[in-house]
């Protein structure tokens, strides 16, 4: 993979420096425990030298992650409309839920970051429904509108983050174990309370 190669190149190496971010590694952290040199790594990171498939596999090892999930690009169909059984009431958003989900209502009433170096990226899926305003999700260089009533489901591996758009938004924010982990500090910490 040369630096020409612009897209799939700049998500990995993003998500690599969100990855260590995340973890509160520093770069000699990082370099460390993928048995590379500090420079080396800055480097990958910023670019300036060419990512390599051993060094994919030895990164998302010392990132505890797995090489599929450092290089996924899905992001297509990220957004679903609620299915509506009119007969009995009901409005129904499907995901693929499975053992450990974790589910938060949120209130939120900031916009997404502007400074693209502040997504996170972390092993797991998150899922997200609206249930009233509009919401953002910036999910690797896509900026996508969920609005109410609306869901999203997308790999955590990508870098995200997600903001109110013309005031504020409730959400349910559903987490598997690994994006559970990957948010502790967010979702361990009360925030403001809905209404």
């Amino acid at each position: 993979m040369t630096q020409q190669e612009g897209g799939l190149d700049g998500l990995v190496r993003s998500r690599i420096r969100a990855l260590r971010v995340a973890q509160g590694w520093s770069l000699q952290d990082l370099a460390t425990r993928a048995n590379l040199s500090q420079s080396s790594l800055s480097r990958i990171e910023n670019g300036q030298r060419r990512l390599a498939l051993d060094q994919l596999v030895t990164l998302a090892r010392a990132l505890d992650t797995s090489l599929d999930q450092l290089v996924e690009t899905a992001t297509d169909d990220v957004v679903s409309n609620p299915m509506v059984d009119g007969a009995h009431g009901v409005r129904r958003w499907s995901i693929k839920a499975e053992p450990g989900m974790t589910v938060i209502r949120r209130r939120i009433t900031e916009p997404p970051p502007a400074d693209l170096t502040r997504l996170r990226a972390h092993p797991g899926r998150e899922w997200l429904v609206v249930l009233s305003g509009a919401a953002v999700l910036l999910l690797g260089d896509s900026r996508i509108r969920v609005e109410t009533n609306q869901s999203a489901e997308f790999p955590t591996m990508l870098p995200h983050a997600i903001g109110a758009e013309g005031g504020p938004c409730e959400i349910l924010g559903i987490f598997d174990r690994e994006a559970r982990r990957g948010h502790r500090d967010d979702l361990e910490t009360p925030g403001p309370q809905p209404p």
